[in-house]
């Protein structure tokens, strides 16, 4: 990917707009010193920001990252060119991707774990006073089906993010 050749695609797009750096930064809720470093090849703007520049200028994010506009039969290839530039200056390893997405889980879910946790407790409290061997024992499935619950709802989530992208 050429950052100078992207920033200048990304100035004549606001400017076609009839824009100021300031404005477009409104726009994006970024300073107009961003624009400027974005527009002068500095910096690559982050994925959200190119998905609001593409939607805003109507384009796709594989022409912004191209530096221009593609014809239908260039598309395809500047599409695998800027994927596999992408995926090489990406600085996440799946190793991270899969830690970053586990936490990510563990922090959506800490209520229901909480509260299946209380249950568990409750169960071996109830064994424990009623001196129930068979309420103290229902304790131990409990916990094996609690763990497995969250342990395949986790890695189906971290499996969708981490690996595919897709979040579906």
């Amino acid at each position: 990917m050429d950052l100078q050749k992207i920033g200048k695609f990304i100035s004549d797009l606001r400017k076609e707009k009839g824009l100021t750096q300031e404005q477009l930064g409104e726009k994006l809720g970024v300073t107009n010193k961003t624009v400027s470093r974005w527009e002068t090849g500095t910096y690559l703007p982050p994925v959200d920001i190119l998905m609001s520049l593409s939607e805003m200028y109507d384009i796709s994010i594989n022409e912004i990252l191209s530096g221009k506009r593609l014809s239908e039969h260039e598309y395809k290839n500047a599409a695998e060119e800027n994927l596999t530039q992408a995926l090489k200056s990406t600085s996440f390893t799946l190793k991270d991707r899969i830690s970053y997405f586990k936490k990510k889980w563990l922090k959506e879910h800490i209520a229901i774990m909480v509260f299946i946790a209380i249950i568990i407790i409750g169960i071996i409290i109830a064994g424990i006073l009623s001196k129930n061997f068979w309420i103290l024992a229902a304790s131990i499935p409990s916990l094996v089906l609690a763990h497995a619950w969250r342990n395949n709802t986790m890695m189906t989530y971290v499996e969708k993010n981490a690996f595919d992208g897709t979040g579906q």
